[in-house]
Order: C-alpha cells, then sequence, then structure tokens
C-alpha cells in the first residue's frame, strides 16, 4: 500500500472526499495511489498541503522509493 493511500486512509477519508476537495477525479486520485500514474508536482504539493505535511511531495512523487 503507497504511503498516500495510508495517509487517506489513516485519516478515515473516503477517495471521493479528497479527489472531491482538490477537483480531480477519483479514479486519478486511485491511479496515484496505485502507483499506475505519476501526480504532477503541483498535485503533489496539494495533496501534502491537504493531509497538512504528514505525507511529503517526494514520498508522492516517488512512491517506490518510500512503500514499505
Amino acid at each position: 500500500m503507497s504511503r498516500l493511500k495510508e495517509c487517506r486512509k489513516r485519516h478515515g477519508l473516503s477517495l471521493q472526499f479528497v479527489s472531491g476537495e482538490l477537483g480531480i477525479s477519483a479514479s486519478h486520485l486511485s491511479r496515484i495511489e496505485r502507483g499506475k500514474q505519476v501526480p504532477s508536482p503541483n498535485l503533489a504539493e496539494r495533496l501534502s498541503e491537504f493531509f497538512e505535511g504528514k505525507i511529503r511531495e517526494i514520498e508522492i512523487l516517488y512512491p517506490k522509493r518510500f512503500s514499505q
């Protein structure tokens, strides 16, 4: 499981809620969480800000480096 998905689940938030707050589709966020798509640097920054720095941009941009 990616750090982004772990972070979202830890906060008890759905894909639909997070994606809605960020103005992206749930399927787009799902592909990012599964490592099937790399987000833009801007979106990675917005995700990090949304989760109040609990996940860093670099962890979102390079999930394989930080997977467990």
